[in-house]
């Protein structure tokens, strides 16, 4: 009985992927076949945010799959494939944004902040030796021989 269990619920956890529904194009050469994989890697699924529309299941990415390939069937190159894309879904479709007056701030911001840190750190490392250094005075003579003497009385006591 417990055999029979198991299996029914395998064959039912199975069925779900047995549904799950597969792209099938037929192009007219292997050209347009690679440029539709290669359109599809290069560009992010709106809903996924972290999955190029090649292997995300989201309805959305079937979608912008078949409107790549309704576009390249219309002999549109991958520019004009890739703008239509950002233009509906904006910079953000792309994997690797354009660099432009809006995507400036992405490509440099990381290192910006990388060298305002490493500027902020500087700083502080020049404060605490200059504080350190004018902290640091000599001793006079009279001094000395009275640290001298303590220092001596204190190892006679040991």
């Amino acid at each position: 009985m417990k055999r029979w269990l198991a299996a029914a619920i395998l064959g039912l956890s199975l069925a779900g992927v047995a549904h799950a529904a597969i792209d099938t194009y037929q192009f007219a050469n292997d050209a347009d076949r690679e440029r539709f994989h290669q359109l599809t890697k290069e560009l992010r699924c709106p809903k996924c945010q972290n999955q190029d529309i090649a292997d995300s299941n989201a309805p959305i990415a079937a979608d912008l799959r078949r409107e790549i390939f309704r576009m390249l069937g219309e002999g549109k190159d991958n520019q004009q494939i890739v703008d239509f894309m950002v233009d509906r879904y904006g910079d953000f479709v792309r994997y690797k944004p354009a660099l432009n007056s809006r995507t400036w701030l992405l490509w440099f911001g990381p290192a910006g902040l990388l060298l305002g840190g490493l500027v902020v750190i500087a700083v502080i490392v020049r404060r605490r030796r200059s504080q350190r250094a004018e902290g640091v005075t000599e001793l006079s003579e009279a001094e000395r021989q009275r640290l001298a003497q303590l220092l001596d009385k204190d190892q006679t006591h040991d």
